[in-house]
């Protein structure tokens, strides 16, 4: 299945200014990332699209929006104040791009950076709720946001000390053992 969609013109200079902007900002690993994130918001807004040409009593139109208006309320797309259809197609790429677990971590001040967040969530040190997480693009819900934190197993966390910490404490138990015998 297709997950991203290239652009029609490959070298128009706006878009890729601004694509490399994103890229820098969100810490994202390539230009693929911010297609996928288009592709999918292309497809969010063609449903709404298609929902807004029918009657607003049309039992598919009543049905299918309620559920795509729920969707974006779960992930925090959209405020409590715009549940409309119309507000579907106001969505920017930034909008989702935020929602990503990878600007989670770093906005909430787990990681030093961007790029560490992204580090950090790779090398499996991040859990959401009681689930470990190391996808970067991880879409985090309105309800889950508030249980980022470091996983229980990790350095960072509750975890046993990581392979440099236990490096340096060994060499230092060492040293110690070596000036008691003197």
């Amino acid at each position: 299945r297709k997950t991203a969609k290239t652009p029609r013109r490959p070298y128009e200079k706006e878009r890729l200014d601004a694509e490399l902007k994103l890229v820098g900002e969100y810490g994202l690993r390539c230009k693929r990332e911010i297609w996928r994130v288009q592709y999918a918001l292309a497809k969010l807004r063609k449903v709404a699209r298609t929902l807004l040409t029918l009657d607003p009593k049309d039992p598919k139109r009543i049905f299918e929006g309620a559920a795509l208006l729920r969707r974006m309320s779960r992930y925090g797309l959209l405020a409590d104040d715009e549940l409309e259809l119309d507000f579907v197609l106001q969505l920017t790429t930034q909008k989702l791009l935020e929602r990503r677990l990878q600007t989670k971590v770093y906005k909430q001040g787990l990681a030093k950076s961007i790029h560490h967040a992204r580090v950090l969530i790779r090398q499996r040190h991040i859990r959401v709720g009681s689930q470990l997480v190391n996808v970067p693009s991880f879409n985090v819900r309105t309800s889950s946001e508030k249980h980022i934190d470091f996983s229980t197993n990790s350095p960072y966390g509750q975890g046993p000390p990581g392979r440099v910490a236990r490096k340096r404490a060994a060499s230092r138990a060492a040293a110690g053992a070596g000036d008691e015998e003197e």
